[in-house]
């Protein structure tokens, strides 16, 4: 009977170490269990701004951007988006090879002073959709694989943005 105790013990904080990797650095939203990236960034500028900026920043961020946005509105000044990137997968020698595409939502809300983005509903798109959130329950190697590059396009996706959101800088001529 002890040995049954003992051994649920270990396998249950094995796998709760386990669940804790997997999610690592992926922020779980607690109301819908979904890996969602969400700030609030404060900058300089008015929603008109922001959302002129945004579009600028979408427009050279995507390859086909009217595509990729569902909707833009300057007046609520809310841009939101579905795309899609690929995901490989990586043999024991280093090898690569498509493993599929992720499909995620994303959404840019703006008020004079702030603005937010959200990303969110990461889903491998084959005939059925899978959820992305399936990969934390798993240890082997290729669904951390697969989180860790939905993570690094998204780090890569919130730079890229915040970089496209500062204000320009305006040149002045050079009086002489």
């Amino acid at each position: 009977m002890k040995k049954i105790i003992t051994l649920s013990l270990i396998l249950t904080i094995f796998s709760i170490s386990l669940f804790a990797q997997n999610k690592g650095s992926l922020p779980i939203d607690e109301e819908t269990g979904l890996i969602t990236y969400q700030e609030v960034v404060e900058e300089e500028g008015t929603k008109k701004e922001y959302f002129n900026r945004a579009i600028g920043w979408i427009n050279g961020f995507y390859k086909n951007p009217v595509d990729v946005t569902k909707t833009r509105d300057p007046e609520s000044g809310i841009i939101k988006g579905i795309h899609r990137f690929k995901i490989k997968n990586t043999d024991e020698d280093g090898n690569t090879s498509d493993a599929g595409v992720v499909q995620y939502n994303f959404v840019l809300q703006f008020k004079d002073g702030r603005y937010r983005y959200t990303l969110t509903e990461f889903v491998l798109r084959q005939a059925s959709k899978i959820p992305a959130e399936k990969w934390l329950n798993k240890s082997d190697p290729q669904s951390k694989s697969y989180l860790k590059q939905i993570d690094k396009f998204a780090q890569n996706w919130i730079t890229d943005l915040k970089k496209g959101m500062k204000p320009k800088v305006e040149k002045k001529d050079d009086e002489w």
